[in-house]
């Protein structure tokens, strides 16, 4: 199958401007020209380009996405080095949920001690401000 890359962008549902940001950080390959000049992908490119977009799609930084792509460019990766990749990433996640869990319930904390009346006294305020009521640590 021979696309050009409006095809590809709607085929793999990523935007036209992704596809070229990829292709200017060599995450996708320089495609080939047809005679008209238009770019003309393959099937390798539309599958290369669901792998990139799932990948981010699940969180994997640039950088790693370059280095699962790399393995499989070069057939020089093993289930288990990918696999500690994974875990790898996953740490990250679960370390962030973590975070965002935390602030849920600062801002929940923040949120209730609020009883969002029109004094120009608001907790949430003082909080943000580092003031914090009596008994209470930031």
């Amino acid at each position: 199958m021979n696309i050009t890359r409006g095809k590809l962008a709607k085929l793999t549902g990523c935007h036209l401007e992704t596809v070229r940001y990829y292709e200017s950080i060599g995450l996708m390959p320089e495609p080939v020209r047809a005679e008209n000049g238009f770019r003309i992908y393959s099937d390798k490119d539309v599958r290369r380009l669901k792998f990139l977009m799932r990948a981010r799609e699940l969180g994997f930084a640039m950088a790693e996405v370059q280095g699962l792509l790399s393995m499989v460019d070069n057939n020089s990766y093993s289930c288990g080095q990918v696999h500690d990749m994974t875990l790898s990433h996953l740490e990250s996640v679960r370390t962030k949920i973590a975070d965002l869990n935390r602030l849920e319930g600062v801002l929940s904390d923040m949120a209730a001690q609020c009883g969002g009346g029109v004094v120009p006294n608001c907790p949430v305020i003082d909080a943000l401000d580092g003031v914090m009521p009596e008994g209470k640590k930031a």
